[in-house]
């Protein structure tokens, strides 16, 4: 078996792709916990560039970016495949994924206008709109994921998305997620944590709270 590590920061929804991943395969590796504020040399010697987690390194070669690490074990480790296999399928989910990652700069603002305490409902707002995009286009009534019985590579996108969101409603003590606007990404988000393995590799949500309010807030700061 090849040497997999992986550096990430267990908070992070980035980080928790690739580890929902690995263990969705079944793949053994070794997790070397990242300080947002005090990377290891390790880490900045393999991702030089943005000097940030997760990276994964397979037998010494390091993978950066968190969608691009969930592309590659898919492609080196096929079972339980999470890329469709039709070439349009494929492209569309790409899309999905892409659209998703560009909503984290609407949970930025977002963040930014709770603790500078201006445009709170507008960036909200901004954020729901982005979100009722996915709740018309990207779920499906007749599907319990997005790719139908199995979870694949949309789903692990938005629900590290989606759980990112929770935690800000319990920190900041804000509702975004309504269920009586967001109804299939509700029912959606219920099937996506109840399947075993992602339970058993998400933290427990006070857990994620007293960790990551103080730890944004002092981003923000410095941001």
């Amino acid at each position: 078996m090849a040497e997999i590590k992986l550096h990430g920061s267990w908070y992070s929804p980035f980080t928790l792709r690739v580890v929902w991943t690995l263990n969705l395969k079944g793949i053994p590796y070794d997790s070397i916990e990242e300080d947002h504020f005090n990377r290891t040399p390790q880490l900045l010697q393999y991702n030089p560039i943005h000097k940030k987690t997760p990276v994964l390194v397979h037998d010494g070669k390091p993978i950066c970016e968190s969608m691009i690490i969930v592309e590659y074990i898919d492609e080196i480790w096929p079972q339980n495949s999470l890329l469709p296999a039709d070439p349009y399928a494929r492209a569309q989910a790409r899309f999905w994924v892409k659209y998703i990652d560009d909503m984290f700069s609407a949970i930025r603002a977002f963040h930014r206008s709770i603790i500078k305490g201006e445009e709170r409902e507008k960036s909200r707002e901004n954020l729901s709109e982005r979100l009722k995009v996915v709740e018309d286009q990207c779920l499906d009534d007749h599907n319990k994921f997005y790719g139908g019985e199995t979870i694949n590579i949309v789903d692990i996108a938005l629900g590290s998305f989606v759980k990112f969101i929770e935690v800000q409603e319990d920190m900041f003590e804000v509702k975004i997620l309504k269920s009586e606007r967001f109804p299939r990404l509700h029912l959606w988000f219920n099937n996506f944590k109840d399947v075993p393995i992602i339970k058993e590799n998400t933290p427990e949500q006070e857990k994620f709270v007293a960790y990551v309010r103080p730890l944004i807030e002092k981003i923000m700061a410095s941001s």
